[in-house]
């Protein structure tokens, strides 16, 4: 009997944080305007050295392929914007009932989750080892609590899409905050519209 051959083989380097066969991203904090609550400490840090926050390494398949599943390997360095640790800038699927299963491989963080059909938000601590299931019609964000990079495989069907633009309406009604040395997850003071009002 012939086995298969995969379409796709990808090895992730444990200790370098990367994924071959992937194509590379990044975020600095300068594109992360209207994530973070304190604006002014966020534009005061790209001033300084605008750090690169995190990073992604995508195997993407076509979307036309009929029940393809991409993957990719996100790296959220530790830090933080005034109280707040850093983080993704957060998506909702474009097909709003794609589902996606996180793996956590290294690090401590939080993931937020909010339901954008009822506002309803979970925060979800996650680290090595652990699977993080966010149902479809769930906006998701990571957040990195730790003091080295987190890192996690993300697995989503191909066709699900990518929606930033719905969470720059808006942001989440949760954010992580530091207190006492430890994450606390409150409430957003008010809704953040980047380049507009509260």
């Amino acid at each position: 009997m012939t086995l298969p051959t995969l379409p796709t083989l990808a090895t992730i380097d444990p200790h370098h944080l990367t994924l071959t066969g992937s194509i590379r991203s990044e975020r600095r904090l300068s594109d992360l305007e209207g994530v973070f609550e304190d604006e002014a400490a966020r534009c005061a840090a790209v001033e300084r050295d605008d750090p690169v926050v995190y990073r992604v390494f995508a195997v993407e398949r076509g979307a036309d392929e009929s029940g393809a599943l991409s993957f990719g390997l996100g790296v959220l360095q530790p830090g933080r914007v005034g109280d707040e640790y850093f983080m993704t800038k957060g998506h909702l699927h474009t097909r709003r009932e794609a589902a996606e299963v996180y793996v956590g491989m290294a690090g401590r963080g939080i993931m937020l989750l909010e339901d954008h059909r009822d506002g309803r938000c979970r925060a979800v601590a996650f680290g090595p080892n652990d699977v993080v299931y966010v149902p479809g019609h769930t906006a998701h964000r990571t957040v990195n609590v730790g003091t080295e990079p987190l890192a996690y495989l993300g697995i989503y069907p191909s066709d699900a899409g990518h929606d930033y633009a719905a969470i720059a309406s808006g942001n989440f009604r949760q954010r992580v905050v530091r207190t006492d040395d430890a994450p606390r997850v409150v409430e957003r003071a008010a809704r953040v519209v980047p380049g507009g009002a509260s």
